[in-house]
């Protein structure tokens, strides 16, 4: 190649970058229309598979979450890899997301809709059978998921539920709650003035 066409092939090479870069290669609205319809697929997805999926309780639910935005992403895409076309659909799901979060505030309805409403597993010690076989989970991870939650075993739960986020929520019956530090103070002092009125002298 002489130095004459290695000239002329330069700005050829900078314009082909900057267009591949900056310049749409399928059109803005087919972008926006393919990311909002892969949210909302995705947000179906989610609901239907249930908190489950949510809370990751295994290893196979772990490879689900981490191998969903893999699979989804080529639909988002499509066959453009621009800059600005990335940026496009960043912008579309943040303010299809806010849109979502502010429709959820106003209208509970659709709140439990889109989100789903708490599913009680546990309640007076005793496992809600109908809610693990709804959620598919096994007494043996809704123990685990207990005992990291601070309860030694499911006789001492009061209430526990999963939440829609996928967390789980455990209320201990009273006899096994621990105590702070101000109600055990509280305690000791109360004690102390019981051990005084037994220790002093009676009056004369």
């Amino acid at each position: 190649m002489t130095l004459s066409m290695l000239a002329g092939a330069l700005p050829a090479a900078r314009t082909s970058i900057w267009s591949d870069m900056w310049n749409f290669q399928i059109p803005a609205t087919e972008k926006i229309l393919r990311t909002i319809g892969v949210y909302v697929a995705i947000l179906v997805i989610v609901r239907l598979a249930g908190k489950r999926l949510m809370a990751q309780m295994n290893s196979l639910d772990l490879v689900v979450v981490l191998l969903l935005s893999n699979v989804v992403q080529n639909a988002i895409i499509g066959d453009d890899n621009s800059l600005t076309g990335g940026i496009l659909g960043a912008i579309v799901l943040v303010l299809v997301n806010a849109g979502m979060d502010r429709a959820a505030q106003h209208w509970p309805a659709f709140d439990r809709l889109t989100s789903g409403s708490p599913t009680p597993v546990v309640r007076d010690g005793e496992i809600v059978e109908d809610s693990l076989d709804r959620l598919g989970m096994t007494a043996a991870e809704l123990d685990s998921a207990l005992r990291h939650q601070g309860a030694d075993s499911i006789g001492e739960v009061a209430v526990a539920t999963i939440d829609p986020g996928g967390s789980i929520t455990v209320d201990l019956k009273e006899a096994e709650q621990a105590l702070s530090r101000s109600e055990f103070e509280a305690a000791m002092t109360q004690l102390h003035r019981r051990l005084d009125a037994l220790t002093s002298p009676p009056p004369r």
